[in-house]
């Protein structure tokens, strides 16, 4: 099984496989930040990531020396920002307790903060050409479909059945080329929706094509619970034109970026509600006047759904000062969530003042 499956991928590889920059290296630590960028990214977005932060920070060293405001606003427009923070922290580590040097060891890579097995498997096999065989989406893809695996992804039971396989499966001689392959050959050919199984080379032995579950497979069992969330930004401006913000500290979404002073509420509310709220009249002072309203902004998340109206006021008493007040020019300089640049893009504040 091993030999057609793993030649018949390298095979068509070679021929198709996209000419990405990460793929001419074999720097350990160039290789885990390409593939910290593409967790959730799609490659054209994180291919000018990727060329942004090796070209600020070439060595590990350099991203281990950063300020955290300053790789969240490289980061800025990514989203999970998670990985940033955690990509730090990573580079810290591997700077201060390897000497700098990313580890070659696969269970002192899995160690680093924010690397799993897919990770680890990764950067093992491409850096140091270890025999991990590696397993994302697109793993688990082509392997549900090509043997008829029905075992939920998202289960226990899956996770270990679709290693053993992959893992069964990796040519150990050539694991790096064999675990770009298989990834590539998801990401191009075996594709969630539109698929070319006209012209796979597996398809006279793929279960899903000649049983046509195609888009059965592959299972996944649990079904995502989405909260909605409303957010009621105020654009606070004293009447000097300076902007005051809030850093998120909270352990929730967009800790550690900065963003308007918020208020929250339980459903959405009217610009009357808002001008009457207490907490604004803590923020602003009793005398302030609302002089621009955003239109409603959703904004999607994994597990949530964001539903935000950004107010433009100006004050001109005295407010809470644990607020981080900055002038107009100085805004860029803060890193913030794609949701507020969203506003941002849309809306010239200085125009507006």
């Amino acid at each position: 099984m091993e030999n057609w499956f793993s030649r018949g991928l390298i095979t068509w590889y070679k021929k198709n496989k996209r000419d990405l920059p990460w793929r001419h290296e074999t720097d350990a630590y160039k290789i885990w930040l390409s593939e910290i960028i593409l967790q959730q990214t799609q490659v054209v977005q994180g291919t000018s990531y990727y060329l942004k932060f090796t070209q600020k920070y070439p060595k590990i060293g350099q991203l281990a020396a950063a300020k955290e405001d300053e790789v969240l606003k490289l980061w800025q427009g990514l989203g999970y920002y998670s990985r940033a923070r955690n990509l730090h922290a990573t580079a810290k580590v591997v700077n201060d307790q390897f000497k700098g040097k990313f580890p070659s060891n696969y269970n002192d890579i899995k160690s680093l903060k924010g690397i799993g097995d897919y990770t680890a498997a990764a950067i093992s096999s491409f850096a140091f050409n270890l025999p991990h065989a590696v397993v994302d989406g697109n793993v688990y893809r082509v392997l549900s479909r090509l043997f008829g695996v029905e075992t939920p992804i998202d289960s226990g039971q899956g996770k270990k059945e679709f290693q053993a396989l992959a893992t069964e499966l990796l040519d150990k001689k050539n694991p790096a080329i064999h675990n770009q392959a298989i990834m590539e050959f998801g990401s191009q050919l075996c594709k969630p929706v539109t698929p070319d199984c006209e012209n796979c080379m597996f398809n006279t032995k793929c279960f899903a094509f000649k049983t046509a579950r195609i888009h059965e497979l592959p299972v996944k069992a649990k079904k995502t619970k989405v909260t909605d969330r409303f957010l009621n930004y105020v654009v606070l401006i004293d009447k000097n034109n300076n902007i005051y913000l809030n850093k998120r500290a909270e352990n929730d979404i967009w800790k550690g970026l900065y963003e308007f002073l918020l208020i929250e509420s339980e459903k959405e509310i009217t610009t009357q509600q808002l001008i009457k709220h207490s907490k604004l009249q803590q923020m602003a002072g009793q005398k302030f006047d609302l002089i621009y309203t955003s239109k409603l902004y959703k904004h999607v998340l994994s597990h949530q759904h964001l539903y935000a109206k950004f107010y433009v006021i100006k004050t001109k008493t005295a407010f809470d000062k644990t607020y981080t007040k900055t002038p107009f020019k100085n805004l860029t300089d803060f890193a913030f969530a794609r949701l507020s640049e969203k506003f941002l893009n849309d809306c010239d504040l200085k125009e507006i003042v």
